[in-house]
Order: structure tokens, then C-alpha cells, then sequence
């Protein structure tokens, strides 16, 4: 064949981050709701830092985001540490980038949520 359209190189674009993602997840088998969440997670942490690529960004912007999350919005601490899971996974398995050990990082606090299972135990015991 030959014309204009025998000289179109056909390249194949790498895909997109949160196709990573989302590959990452399928390969380790883990539920839809767990990829919606991680890929939420992960959508909020880049716009925490003006939508710029996870590979701009360090250590310092991974505790900096979930330390807002622990003292701003104050979540709960599973909340937080699914989200720390979330962004765990996209820079060792997507990125293959090491992110540090986030040492100055604002846990949580756990939540009295248990207070009256708890108490009902108690009074169940006795």
C-alpha cells in the first residue's frame, strides 16, 4: 500500500497512570470496591499537590498529604492507613520508585467506635 497512509508509524502510548493502577490491583486479585477506593485515594493525593505526577513528588509530600488527612479532616485511623496502603502501592509496584519511610507522619487517632460493645461485654462478664 502506498499514499499518506502507508507512512503512519503506529506507536502503542504507554497507559495511563491509573490504568497502572488498576492492573496492579487485578494482578494482586483484590476486590472492586478495594481498587475504587485506592484509585480514589490516590486521584485525592494528586490534586492535594496540584495535580502533579506521583513521580514529582517525595516523601515529604506523601506524609505532608496524610498528615492533613489525620489533623484537617481528621479521619479515622483506618482511613488514613488505607490510604497510606494506597499510595504505598502506586509508587513500589506502578512507579517502582522508593517513597521513603515518611518518619514525621501524624497518626490517626483510633476511635472509641467499640465503647458500648465494649461495655456490654463488660457487663455481660460479670
Amino acid at each position: 500500500m502506498t499514499g499518506p497512509a502507508s507512512h503512519i508509524e503506529h506507536t502503542s502510548l504507554p497507559p495511563k497512570l491509573l490504568d497502572q493502577v488498576r492492573a496492579a490491583l487485578r494482578v494482586r486479585h483484590l476486590s472492586f470496591q478495594t481498587e475504587k477506593a485506592y484509585i480514589r485515594w490516590i486521584k485525592e493525593y494528586i490534586r492535594f499537590h496540584g495535580t502533579r505526577h506521583p513521580k514529582e513528588l517525595n516523601e515529604k509530600h506523601v506524609t505532608e498529604f496524610l498528615n492533613h488527612l489525620a489533623v484537617v479532616r481528621k479521619v479515622a485511623a483506618a482511613t488514613q492507613n488505607q490510604a497510606l496502603c494506597a499510595i504505598v502501592l502506586l509508587y513500589r509496584d506502578v512507579l517502582k520508585a522508593p517513597m521513603g519511610t515518611c518518619e514525621n507522619l501524624v497518626w490517626a487517632k483510633k476511635r472509641p467506635g467499640c465503647l458500648r460493645c465494649c461495655q456490654r461485654m463488660r457487663l455481660n462478664m460479670s
